[in-house]
């Protein structure tokens, strides 16, 4: 038994305490939550590591090692501890998210060794609901996409990642990842558009990470020559629909500060913001 302050690689038999951690704080946790549920602490299967803090014995503090470096429920000193861990590792993610203040940390630990990161989001408000909008009519014209219609929702996948994130998703491996996320999303039912009469995607939005307790929309998109006029309401109305009727009683999304166009949008819709996330991408 742990009986000190320490740090290791947690393995599936630590499964029911690491889901404790993360069932601490349910919207925060939704991302990892939902990959740990799905695939366990195997770090093949999770694609990735879950580092464990313990003090006086007890699992206190998680972070995910994979894709994403991702401090969970980490107080100060389970942040140095994991910036220890990550500093002899080496790098091996493309970003670093998570609450603001232990991402934030981590990454002024991380910095000298791994900077610089070619953009730092230090404040990206967490919006969260759990009913319909009084006054927002849902766009009846916004449906899950099908599986059919792969090649009509790539592009604007493609368009939005491009575009928020500042790099294409189709780098690197030719995207083979990233569709192979999008066609999970729509397999499952989780992935959301309005159409116009040519096929074309009006708007998109997916529903992301998903637990029993919370639900993240992601991938918010109008398309250029559709914007301004007044679709992206209506349409997240419609999303946030289907996501509290069949996916869970909490819904939750995180958006850039600067970006106030969707902040108002978000807000129209009855989202509040009730956290904050940081991003550090490299």
């Amino acid at each position: 038994m742990l009986t000190q302050t320490t740090s290791r690689v947690l393995e599936p038999g630590d499964l029911e305490a690491a889901l404790a951690v993360l069932d601490r704080e349910p919207v925060a946790n939704a991302f990892v939550t939902a990959r740990v549920r799905i695939a366990g602490l195997d770090p093949w299967r999770l694609g990735g590591e879950m580092w464990g803090w313990y003090e006086d014995g007890t699992l206190t503090s998680l972070c995910y090692a994979g894709a994403n470096l991702v401090p969970i429920c980490a107080n100060p000193r389970a942040v140095r501890a994991f910036a220890d861990r990550a500093r002899r590792a080496g790098r091996r993610c493309s970003s670093i998210v998570g609450p603001a203040e232990p991402t934030a940390l981590l990454w002024r630990l991380l910095e000298p060794g791994w900077g610089p990161a070619r953009e730092v989001r230090a404040r990206q408000p967490l919006m969260v609901t759990d009913r319909m909008p009084a006054d927002v009519a849902p766009d009846p014209y916004v449906r899950r996409v099908r599986k059919d219609e792969m090649e009509r929702i790539m592009p604007a996948c493609v368009a939005m990642f491009t575009e928020e994130v500042g790099i294409s998703p189709l780098a690197g491996d030719g995207g083979l990842l990233y569709q192979a996320r999008v066609a999970e999303l729509v397999g499952s039912g989780r992935s959301f558009a309005r159409f116009d009469a040519d096929g074309r995607v009006v708007f998109k939005a997916e529903v992301g990470a998903a637990t029993d307790r919370a639900c993240q929309i992601q991938g918010v998109w109008v398309a250029p020559e559709h914007r301004g006029r007044g679709l992206a309401a209506p349409g997240m109305a419609a999303v946030l629909r289907y996501a509290l009727a069949d996916v869970a009683p909490v819904v939750s999304l995180y958006v850039n500060d600067f970006n106030t166009a969707a902040r108002s949008t978000y807000r129209k819709v009855g989202f509040r913001e009730t956290g904050t996330f940081m991003s550090v991408l490299f």
